[in-house]
């Protein structure tokens, strides 16, 4: 009898199982999770507790000190890999600049308008340039990318097939950079206002995800910067309608023939070299700016 008994709870766990199809609902949720923590596309800092926290963090890169910004999710789950965008500032801009928003419109603008649509699914990385600029001397600018994934990585929970870099103006030669360097790194680049190819490009032969924003008064250097990736992706070449001079809208393109994993979206806006292009009115507006949408949109695709 008393055998009997000892086995009862094994039984009723036995039918539990060919009742419900699977294990009792507590332990598949603590499993799931447990899976989702370990997939092969998540960090080291699965599973742990945040060996970071936010604000600003200093490094060693190359020898010498280099820091950047962190803001992770409210609700932070260590055991959910996390989306990770890194967003570059502006030639004399700042890391806090790109963190606060503050240039255009505090809190509605951090992180390129990209922060408020966010939720708590994405971990925001604001790198700091060295003298305000990423000249990318000697790839010393992506070795410090580098080196801030590393950290971040190892001390957070981070889907490696959702990291994303974002930047206006030399912060966009930056993010085209990195699509030209570490194509196998970062899954798609947003670049606004890129100059041209101020950042270098070493390699540029693979396929990265593209997305492109540009005044049609602030000269043609993106488009350069776009085409490397259209003929990467395999897209049809074309020339992509813009809106006409004082129209004060914008027109935004979907590359035909690209691969299915790589599009490039390119939006032409009537404008100069602003970061935050409003329809209907000149001028930056963090509030009222169509790019963070757009860009959202594309980033989230992946």
């Amino acid at each position: 009898m008393k055998r009997r008994l000892a086995a009862l709870p094994t039984v009723i766990a036995a039918l539990l199982v060919m009742l419900t199809g699977g294990p009792a609902l507590g332990s598949t949720l603590d499993d799931a999770r447990t899976s989702d923590a370990r997939t092969a596309d998540a960090t080291a800092g699965c599973g742990s507790a945040p060996g970071l926290t936010d604000g600003t963090h200093t490094i060693q890169s190359g020898g010498i000190d280099r820091t950047f910004i962190l803001d992770i999710p409210d609700n932070y789950d260590n055991n959910h890999p996390h989306r990770i965008v890194l967003g570059f500032h502006w030639w004399g801009g700042t890391a806090e600049d790109v963190a606060t928003g503050q240039t255009v419109e505090t809190g509605t603008w951090s992180y390129y308008g990209l922060k408020r649509l966010a939720g708590d699914s994405t971990i925001f990385v604001a790198p700091q340039g060295i003298d305000n600029a990423w000249p990318n001397s000697g790839g010393r600018d992506v070795a410090f990318v580098d080196d801030l994934l590393r950290v971040v990585e190892d001390n957070l929970c981070v889907e490696t097939n959702q990291r994303f870099a974002v930047g206006f103006s030399y912060g966009g030669a930056m993010s085209y950079s990195l699509a030209c360097s570490r194509p196998d790194v970062f899954r798609a680049v947003a670049a606004y206002g890129a100059p041209g190819q101020v950042s270098g490009c070493d390699g540029g032969t693979q396929p990265v995800a593209y997305f492109g924003a540009h005044g049609i008064s602030d000269g043609n250097g993106g488009a350069t910067l776009r085409d490397t990736f259209v003929r990467n992706n395999g897209c049809a070449g074309q020339n992509p309608p813009a809106p006409a001079p004082g129209s004060l809208t914008h027109i935004t393109t979907a590359y035909s023939g690209c691969s299915a994993e790589h599009p490039v979206v390119w939006a032409s806006f009537d404008g100069g070299h602003i970061a935050a292009p409003q329809d209907g009115a000149p001028g930056d507006s963090g509030s009222n700016t169509w790019l963070p949408g757009e860009t959202w949109d594309f980033l989230t695709r992946f």
